[in-house]
């Protein structure tokens, strides 16, 4: 059987997606001037996707980069966060990497919003 032709994708979904690119980098960079050293970008999983895996002195963080497009609805991204997709998905990749299940973890989230600084929000949620 031939495979199935995908859908074309529409120019809001794509648009989109460079965006969720864009704001990944900036994010990574922005991390970068703060001393982390990224690990991975975009890392794919099985159960989920982590964003960004940065280390700093010893910890191991996992950030969920949130882009907006005004600041005023940072508190409603803060919720939007698939807490339980980020945690299965970070224990996969300590499954891979063990390692990096001994040093200390967290779980930090960026916030993104034109004409402002980022925010990062450090040790956003608890992985239990």
């Amino acid at each position: 059987m031939p495979p199935s032709p995908s859908k074309p994708k529409s120019r809001a979904r794509i648009a989109a997606y460079l965006g969720g690119h864009r704001g990944e980098t900036l994010a990574a960079w922005f991390l970068r001037l703060k001393l982390y050293r990224v690990v991975e970008r975009r890392c794919k999983t099985p159960v989920g996707e982590i964003d960004l895996i940065a280390t700093r002195f010893g910890t191991t963080v996992f950030v969920e980069v949130k882009a907006r497009s005004k600041a005023a609805v940072e508190a409603e991204a803060l919720q939007a966060v698939n807490r339980s997709r980020i945690t299965r998905a970070a224990q996969y990749w300590l499954a891979r990497h063990p390692g990096k299940a001994q040093t200390n973890l967290r779980f930090d989230v960026i916030f993104l919003a034109p004409g402002r600084w980022p925010r990062h929000v450090i040790n956003a949620f608890d992985a239990s």
